[in-house]
């Protein structure tokens, strides 16, 4: 039936962020002019957005759904920012998949105190020696495996820090980074303005994307690391702005 084949699309949406035509109807055992069907009513209710071949999430997706998609470009943008994690001292990183990624690598800290609202980032860092790791207060947002709300924004707001890591569900050399959450943009407009320096990771397809809420002023990023070359034209337009480009 076409609520149940919809309910499955909105699912796989929630989970993983997108969906092709070819897996949906495999899974569905329908055709892909059915799915594709499907996917225009879906996008007609603002619960899908079509792209060549499937659809995209209009909300936001799951923690597990965003740790699975572009992993190696996740890992390369981790290992050009870990050189900037200092062995002591007080650090910011956000709840992205990209900066858990980057909390798993971590070594050699002396004395390292790392505040996060990611309950995965907390995960990665636990039991790693010469590192503190708190993870802030107030209301759990499942989907993202995240601590959000005013609490959590107050608490951010508790400590000076020498970098925050963050990445963006979206970057737009006008009109800055972009979260798929208010609550999230709140705790990242947070941790920044009290941050010596912000270092931002994207992969490339974030790149010119908008989401929901505005985060982050371009001028507010003084490092933005990708997996593209650092001399790659996209991010001609970035370089303007922001002091260093890895």
């Amino acid at each position: 039936m076409t609520e149940d084949r919809e309910r499955w699309i909105r699912s796989a949406l929630s989970e993983y962020g997108s969906v092709s035509l070819a897996s949906a109807s495999q899974s569905l055992g329908v055709s892909e002019q059915t799915v594709r069907r499907d996917i225009i009513s879906l996008e007609r209710q603002g619960l899908a957005r079509r792209v060549r071949g499937g659809a995209q999430s209009t909300a936001p997706v799951s923690f597990r759904g965003r740790e699975a998609k572009n992993v190696e470009q996740k890992r390369l943008i981790a290992t050009k920012l870990l050189p900037l994690v200092p062995r002591q001292g007080v650090i910011a990183i956000d709840s992205s998949s990209t900066m858990a990624f980057l909390a798993s690598m971590i070594r050699d800290a002396t004395d390292l105190t790392v505040v996060t609202n990611g309950v995965q980032t907390l995960r990665a860092l636990q039991d790693k020696p010469g590192i503190e790791a708190l993870l802030l207060g107030g209301k759990l947002d499942a989907r993202g495996d995240s601590l959000v709300g005013p609490l959590a924004a107050r608490n951010a707001s508790g400590f000076g820090y020498a970098i925050f890591f963050a990445s963006q569900a979206g970057l737009h050399q006008q009109r800055g980074g972009f979260d798929d959450t208010l609550d999230e943009a709140h705790i990242k407009q947070a941790f920044a303005a009290c941050s010596d320096h912000v270092a931002v990771g994207v992969d490339a397809s974030k790149l010119g994307r908008l989401s929901l809420a505005q985060s982050l002023e371009v001028s507010a990023i003084q490092t933005l690391a990708t997996d593209l070359d650092p001399e790659n034209r996209l991010l001609d337009g970035l370089r303007k702005d922001i002091s260093r480009v890895i």
